[in-house]
């Protein structure tokens, strides 16, 4: 490997090339959604409704104890000025991303028999409570291992390199494991087993991927404190807050809700958010796949002319506001033939689905200026969204939960917290920054998303009315349509142009 060179202009197509890639390797997503049904017909809604809280527990645990070291990279290596730099900052993130989370993971190891009270589950599950805990904490260093390799990847512009990783061997191998462990009589013991085996083979091909993009000669050299690595790790501390204040609206009402209520409740429950936090996740999807493309890009071009920032920042927020509204309004019209993958049981949460996803559509519109911020403003400006966000959530909830069903009111209160939090960064990117998405090509954009937006919402839900297996294929060509048409007809020419050989191919241009 050789020294950085200089860096060429970040355009459009830039943002276009690596969001291709970026959605290919984030379809590991939706490859969970589907494996999600499976899950609740092998092992039961509250056996699920045990996972996903642990799970989620050791998301919130892994955001917390990497230091910020995943959101780091995104400023540094970017920014390094050799390969060696790029390699101290890997070396400084897994240190510090990648140590605690051991230790912390030993610690509850120990202390299982003491927590596993704590959680509400069904009966017949209880007394794997504690065995189940014991086993699974060993995901968060293996969870923070993979969240810190293939951030690096990124960090590297290397946007489709996590695609096997992502969808092969996180999402289908821990389906297959689930399925041999659960015709192998281990039962839901085996779930957790599954997903441990997964990531651990995850891990060990981000090892050699690594290899390809860093020299692990210079990885293992230094470590003496040189200004890459003073700065990845400051830059993760700054950024910590955020990340774990983002990471309690999606793991955190699980939580709430199974210690809100008792036993075999509280498990379902859980459950039940999950699911539609899963099903929501498609239109979170879209802004995933820009953050992970803006945040290196942004740091690329903010090293070399501000104007560049400004004209990705409005280009991206164009192109998500006309895949994300459409997307939005199929899949919450068609609701009910979503949730009736999982059984009868799963349509209590056709509210919480609903509200969850035009909070991420809100979010996907508003919350691309996140990681513009996260590169371009100072440390202590990326605090400001996250503490608000988290305060107006928890006053919501305090209203809100207690006049209506448990599920619906922490989910609301959770949404109107997410949309707050979005908004902030915008609102102090033009106000310090002088940065805005929203130039005089966007109010065409938005206008023709809507009234496509519109129509299609009201197609899909007159399609819902149909039995489920009619349905949900209609619902998802209604979807796919109405993406087409708002590229199509919202963009305009340039935008169009800069989705390349995609774009020609699909007749989008």
């Amino acid at each position: 490997m050789s020294e950085s060179a200089a860096q060429p202009a970040v355009t459009s197509r830039s943002v276009a090339r690596g969001l291709g890639t970026t959605v290919l390797a984030r379809l590991g997503a939706v490859v969970e959604i589907v494996a999600q049904p499976l899950y609740v017909l092998m092992f039961g809604l509250a056996g699920y409704g045990l996972y996903a809280v642990l799970w989620a527990t050791i998301n919130l645990l892994e955001n917390i104890f990497d230091m910020g070291m995943t959101s780091a990279m995104q400023r540094t290596v970017p920014q390094s000025a050799s390969d060696a730099e790029a390699a101290a900052a890997l070396r400084t993130a897994m240190i510090f991303g990648v140590g605690p989370c051991i230790v912390v993971a030993a610690t509850i190891a120990i202390f299982a028999a003491d927590l596993g009270p704590l959680l509400n589950v069904a009966a017949k599950d209880r007394e794997l409570v504690t065995p189940a805990i014991r086993i699974f904490i060993w995901a968060l260093p293996l969870w923070a291992f993979v969240e810190i390799a293939t951030s690096a990847m990124r960090a590297r512009m290397v946007f489709g390199a996590e695609i096997r990783l992502r969808i092969v061997w996180e999402q289908i191998m821990r389906l297959v494991f689930a399925g041999m462990f659960f015709g192998g009589g281990l039962g839901l013991k085996g779930l957790f087993i599954a997903h441990l085996c997964s990531l651990g083979i995850t891990a060990i091909l981000c090892v050699r991927l690594l290899a390809r993009y860093y020299n692990f000669a210079d990885l293992w050299r230094g470590g003496r404190g040189s200004d890459v690595e003073r700065q990845t790790f400051w830059a993760g501390l700054s950024i910590l807050p955020s990340n774990v204040i983002a990471r309690l609206f999606g793991d955190a009402p699980a939580l709430i809700l199974n210690l809100l209520l008792p036993g075999a409740a509280g498990a379902a429950a859980a459950g039940l958010f999950t699911i539609a936090r899963k099903l929501s996740s498609v239109v979170q999807l879209v802004r995933i796949a820009f953050v992970y493309v803006m945040a290196p890009l942004a740091a690329s071009a903010e090293r070399e002319d501000r104007a560049q920032v400004a004209d990705i920042y409005a280009y991206a927020t164009r192109l998500i506001s006309a895949i994300a509204l459409p997307l939005t309004a199929v899949l919450a019209a068609g609701s009910s033939s979503l949730l009736g993958l999982f059984g009868a049981q799963a349509q209590v949460a056709g509210a919480a689905l609903i509200i969850l996803l035009f909070a991420r559509a809100i979010e996907a519109v508003l919350g691309i200026s996140l990681p513009v911020l996260q590169v371009v403003a100072a440390f202590r400006h990326q605090l400001t969204a996250s503490i608000v966000g988290v305060l107006v959530a928890i006053g919501a909830g305090w209203l809100i939960v207690g006049h209506m069903e448990a599920l619906t009111g922490v989910t609301l209160a959770m949404s109107i917290g997410l949309v707050v939090m979005a908004a902030i960064p915008m609102v102090q990117l033009a106000v310090g920054e002088r940065l805005h998405p929203f130039d005089h090509q966007f109010p065409k954009v938005a206008l023709r998303s809507l009234a496509i937006t519109l129509v299609a919402g009201g197609l899909a839900l007159l399609v819902s009315r149909l039995p489920d297996a009619a349905a949900l294929p209609l619902i998802i060509a209604i979807a796919a349509a109405a993406i087409w048409l708002s590229l199509r007809f919202a963009l305009p020419h340039a935008d169009r142009a800069s989705l390349g050989k995609t774009g020609r191919k699909l007749r989008i241009v």
